[in-house]
């Protein structure tokens, strides 16, 4: 998608009401008539080709424009299906449930989304990887909640906050060195010029999340022990169980691909599955691959938290994600993102709208496409020039790629990170994007220093505080 070229060209006025047009209608699918994203997202394609073939434009180009759009995604929708065999794999090996185990003993009285919010962050930051710590980690705080009967929404929150935070301050994440990379920035410089937005971001959020945390009464913890109980009744935590996990995180540190290391993690899965399960239901194993775990413990509640993965659970998300790249392309190809671009880098003298401007640049292409490495690759390669000229340091530009790109992926439904969240959390985008408060703070954040200078970095010299 990144190399295709516009077959016309436009002013900015008008690539602006293309996309007003198609974001209002999107949003009313989805919101005002409670649509899945799929139908919004495929009749703004819809409406893109009658566009294209009212300019003039052969069909044959427009679907050469969404398939390229389409092949941006097929990383993604990789990692999505190992993901989705990686979940049933680990349950199936005690390892999600071993997990649960554990995140039931760190319950206390209080502060329950606080904790959720800091065991995330320190999960994210240790293997580099949002999507896999939401997956395991927050699938298990999740559970926790709803036993609890506290907020999914909230939770979900605080693990989406936690686990960005993780992957946006881990020299292991791919965003981080994409990010570093694409300006030319040193990748720990890079990490501790974010730490002016991250940590101010980390400390309210943990403000709030310690303020929203209910206080829990004896009767909570009754119903959390019989949970623990039952899930050792059904075998499935052994210290063992974790091998999968420590695999994960050791493949993380060596920064292996993804595909690799998450496939290393379904295989350690299965292997330590053969221990958990009995030797005539060995056989079984392979098919969960596809269809995912289900869970008969008699249980319905820890039934409906157990019985998921697989392959098949990832096709909602990767059909989403495929329609939304495929729109992207036809933006391309259109020339409606590349008019918007041109617009926005355009007269960039003074700093404040420099930085403005990139940080719009990284959300709108969020929003458009739905898919954080672009969001990184095009504001990166558009706006390095011009904060050059504005003397000021790359890894000015690499922190706001971070601040209002890699952070907001998980607050679009139809975005990759979006529609994957919202899939394995089972809690819907739109419910959690309020209670995501790290997501939300570092885009303001970083526009704050923009706008005041502060901890700004000019070439030569060292942060303005």
């Amino acid at each position: 998608m990144f190399n295709q070229k516009p077959v016309i060209s436009m002013k900015t006025s008008e690539a602006a009401v293309v996309i007003l047009l198609l974001l209002t209608g999107i949003s009313y699918g989805m919101i005002k008539l409670e649509l899945v994203p799929h139908i919004p997202v495929l009749l703004g394609i819809m409406g893109l080709i009658v566009y294209g073939l009212l300019k003039k434009i052969k069909m044959a180009e427009l679907e050469y424009g969404m398939i390229e759009g389409a092949k941006a995604g097929l990383g993604a929708v990789m990692i999505f299906f190992f993901i989705g065999m990686l979940v049933s794999s680990w349950i199936a090996a005690g390892t999600i449930p071993t997990l649960i185990y554990l995140a039931f003993e760190l319950v206390t009285g209080k502060w329950f989304y606080a904790i959720v919010f800091l065991v995330t962050s320190v999960v994210g930051l240790s293997i580099g990887s949002s999507l896999t710590t939401s997956a395991v980690i927050g699938v298990a705080f999740i559970a926790v909640s709803e036993t609890l009967g506290l907020s999914l929404a909230i939770t979900a929150g605080a693990v989406v906050s936690g686990a960005f935070l993780g992957d946006k301050m881990s020299p292991l994440s791919d965003t981080t060195v994409l990010a570093s990379s694409t300006v030319k920035a040193d990748l720990f410089d890079h990490i501790k010029n974010m730490s002016w937005t991250t940590i101010p971001a980390l400390l309210v959020s943990l403000v709030l999340f310690a303020v929203l945390s209910p206080e829990l009464s004896s009767a909570d913890f009754t119903k959390l022990e019989g949970l623990q109980n039952t899930l050792l009744d059904m075998n499935l935590v052994h210290w063992y169980s974790l091998i999968p996990l420590v695999v994960v995180a050791l493949l993380a540190v060596k920064k292996m691909s993804s595909v690799l290391t998450l496939g290393a993690g379904t295989m350690a899965g299965l292997l330590v599955s053969m221990l958990v399960v009995e030797r005539k239901d060995w056989g079984t194993l392979p098919g969960i691959l596809f269809s995912g775990y289900v869970s008969q413990s008699g249980n319905e509640q820890l039934d409906s938290l157990l019985s998921r993965g697989g392959l098949e659970s990832m096709f909602f998300s990767v059909t989403l994600v495929l329609l939304a790249l495929s729109m992207g392309g036809l933006l391309f190809k259109l020339g409606v993102l590349p008019a918007l671009l041109s617009g926005l880098a355009g007269s960039l003298k003074k700093v404040p709208v420099l930085i403005g401007s990139a940080a719009l640049s990284a959300v709108g292409i969020n929003f458009l496409i739905g898919e954080q490495y672009l969001s990184i690759l095009l504001t990166g390669n558009t706006f390095a020039g011009h904060f050059q000229k504005a003397g000021l340091h790359p890894k000015n530009l690499s922190r706001v790629l971070e601040d209002a790109g890699t952070v907001i992926n998980p607050l679009v439904p139809w975005s990759v990170c979006g529609v994957f969240l919202s899939s394995v959390l089972g809690v819907s985008t739109i419910e959690y994007v309020p209670f995501a408060f790290f997501c939300l703070l570092s885009p303001v954040l970083t526009l704050t220093a923009g706008f005041t200078g502060l901890t700004l970095t000019r070439i030569g010299r060292k942060a303005v505080a």
